[in-house]
């Protein structure tokens, strides 16, 4: 009955917290005394003699609590930053009752003191103890009777710093936590054997026979900054014992500061794609951006956007942003408006195959670079749609390229993809040929530097695996992939970003820059880990089937064709290949003609294509006869 009272009401109302801390007080006083006149031999309690003392007492304290708003401080979730409120409080009423004690005696009000100092300070000391003691009883009353341990479920953290003592405090003071903490767990040798918050730290070498011995429901990484592939060792050994992995956010992603229980989320299959923080010569790449004009195709795509708000970081003259796509740019334009540079920012609604419209941007702003982002990338769908890949891939690059030799464009970044590297379909082709044409005219002319990059699969990028796979998880399957032993490099947008914008401030011109992607990723062992962390058991909740590989698909990608090498830079993550070089006027003869082509059927567009790039060879596609 009292429980389900003690419920129902969420907060005890101020003005009895300050009665029973002002009760506290009067109860002191009077133990005070009884200690005082007791040790002294006194037969009667002088209080009963001298009103005075309790009453002093507590109208100095209640004018000290209420200045403190010690009677405002929920109970329940008494922290170390009210203790000391509350001592605060005190402490300044003790001195108060001391000074009015001692003008009292000085200016004869009474040939005694008016609170003799003994009973002042045995009273501090007393007050302080039962208000800390009282509210602390009632927290641990709180938590353990309303929410009863046994109905909890067991949780451990990673990590024994700062982060992670916040992490178990956030879980205590949650009224509706289902969570008991069991432990911490700590590389730092120091921390290891102390006792936080009342609970062990343990080695982290610990963690996998603590899972396997203990029944934990979930494990919570709470180290800022932890190295990616220390976040997979964790997360190997918990789902190893069916334990859910949640993650506390960056102290920046924190409100006012503060961390809240619901910001601790579920950790994502990106967290452990992640990879190890790059370092970027911000020196080289400011003198590359500082004072200039600088346009972005593409600039609503996954790469465009990221390019864009990587820039906003530097000090650009003017950045001109232009996409095909109506909604994208729109969201652009609005996450943008807040930076502070946005009157530095324009926005055109162009296809970059319209070469007299974008001819005349190039005549009004005068840009100093160029990074060309736009481009059709689904495999499947080019293959399906040759021309289009031709015109916007290829015809569109020739377009950009040719303007920005016309205009003394001082640097054009093109950004590529690793499936120009042996292309087996369409889209990879048609990139492959771009790639061919701006090298072919960096070595034509002197007024441009062209500078190619090449990468893989970016994380979250609109159409890839990753947001594929989440949606068939939520909709419980099946999850589709082509073949059991498909492969794919991934590198996270923000990552990807970085490197295009340090290779093309290092780029003198005719470069193919590619990206150290780290190790090849088997697309069924990634789904099978994305089941693994929602708490879904594969084979039970959810299947996996192989639907074979489509059009244009490689089992594997790769970063460089067969005859290149490579050669390093100054920064360890980028290389540049060692390719075949095309002499100009025979790249211009032959794609000329393939941008032409109005007519024809796909097929021939795709001979004179494998004509132009000698190493693409059709897989799964109905272009393979053109192989035989």
């Amino acid at each position: 009955m009292i429980n389900a009272y003690i419920r129902k009401m969420r907060f005890v109302p101020s003005i009895v917290i300050l009665g029973l801390d002002l009760g506290i007080v009067f109860f002191s006083t009077m133990l005070a005394v009884f200690f005082r006149d007791t040790f002294s031999g006194i037969t009667h309690l002088s209080f009963l003699f001298s009103p005075i003392i309790p009453i002093a007492v507590l109208l100095v304290r209640v004018i000290f609590f209420l200045l403190f708003r010690i009677h405002k401080i929920v109970v329940r979730y008494t922290n170390s930053k009210d203790i000391l409120r509350i001592v605060l409080s005190t402490f300044c009423g003790t001195v108060t009752l001391f000074l009015l004690s001692y003008l009292f005696w000085a200016f004869n009000f009474n040939e005694k003191r008016l609170i003799p100092i003994s009973i002042i300070g045995m009273e501090f000391f007393i007050t302080v103890s039962l208000m800390v003691i009282y509210r602390f009883a009632f927290k641990t009353y709180f938590l353990e009777k309303m929410n009863p341990r046994k109905l909890k479920r067991n949780i451990v953290i990673i990590g024994a710093g700062a982060s992670g003592i916040t992490t178990k405090r956030v879980l205590d003071r949650d009224v509706d936590s289902k969570y008991n903490v069991l432990a911490f767990f700590d590389d730092d040798a120091k921390k290891q054997g102390l006792q936080l918050e009342n609970l062990p730290v343990r080695a982290a070498s610990q963690l996998d026979d603590f899972l396997e011995e203990s029944d934990v429901s979930f494990l919570i990484i709470s180290i800022q900054n932890l190295p990616p592939y220390k976040k997979n060792q964790i997360t190997e050994i918990a789902l190893k014992h069916n334990v859910k992995v949640l993650v506390v956010p960056p102290v920046t992603n924190w409100i006012n500061g503060e961390l809240s229980f619901k910001q601790i989320k579920k950790i994502k299959i990106e967290d452990l794609l992640e990879r190890d923080v790059i370092d970027i010569n911000k020196s080289l790449v400011n003198r590359d951006i500082i004072g200039k004009t600088i346009l972005i195709t593409g600039a609503a795509g996954t790469i465009g956007g990221e390019i864009v708000r990587q820039l906003l970081k530097f000090n650009f003259k003017k950045l001109i942003l232009i996409d095909n796509a109506e909604t994208p740019l729109f969201f652009l334009q609005q996450e943008i408006c807040k930076s502070k540079s946005f009157n530095n920012i324009e926005i055109h609604l162009v296809d970059i195959t319209d070469k007299e419209k974008t001819a005349a941007l190039m005549i009004l702003y005068k840009p100093d670079v160029v990074y060309h982002a736009a481009a059709y990338k689904h495999v499947q769908l080019m293959e399906e749609n040759v021309r289009a890949a031709i015109k916007n891939n290829v015809e569109g690059t020739v377009i950009l390229a040719d303007l920005a030799v016309k205009h003394k464009i001082k640097k054009f970044v093109m950004i590529s993809t690793d499936k120009a590297v042996n292309p087996t379909g369409i889209m990879g082709a048609s990139k492959r040929i771009a790639e061919i044409y701006v090298h072919a005219l960096n070595f034509h002319q002197n007024n441009t530097k062209f500078v190619t990059t090449r990468f893989g699969n970016v994380l979250g990028s609109n159409g890839s695996v990753i947001p594929i796979f989440k949606e068939q998880i939520e909709n419980r399957g099946p999850i589709t992939i082509t073949h059991p032993d498909v492969t794919r490099y991934f590198m996270t947008i923000h990552e990807a970003c970085q490197l295009v914008i340090t290779a093309g401030a290092m780029g003198e011109g005719g470069e193919i820059f590619i990206f150290d992607m780290g190790e090849s990723v088997k697309i069924y062992d990634l789904a099978v880990k994305m089941i693994r962390l929602t708490g879904l058991t594969l084979g039970k909740d959810i299947s996996i089937q192989f639907t074979g590989l489509r059009p244009g698909e490689k089992l594997y990608e790769e970063l460089l064709a067969n005859a290149e090498n490579t050669k390093p830079t100054p920064h360890k993550k980028i290389m540049i290949a060692d390719v075949r070089k095309y002499e100009y006027n025979e790249v211009v003869k032959d794609i000329t003609k393939l941008i032409t082509i109005k007519n024809e059927e796909p097929i021939e567009i795709v001979k004179l294509m494998k004509k132009i790039i000698p190493e693409y060879v059709s897989m799964n596609s109905k272009y393979e006869i053109l192989d035989a």
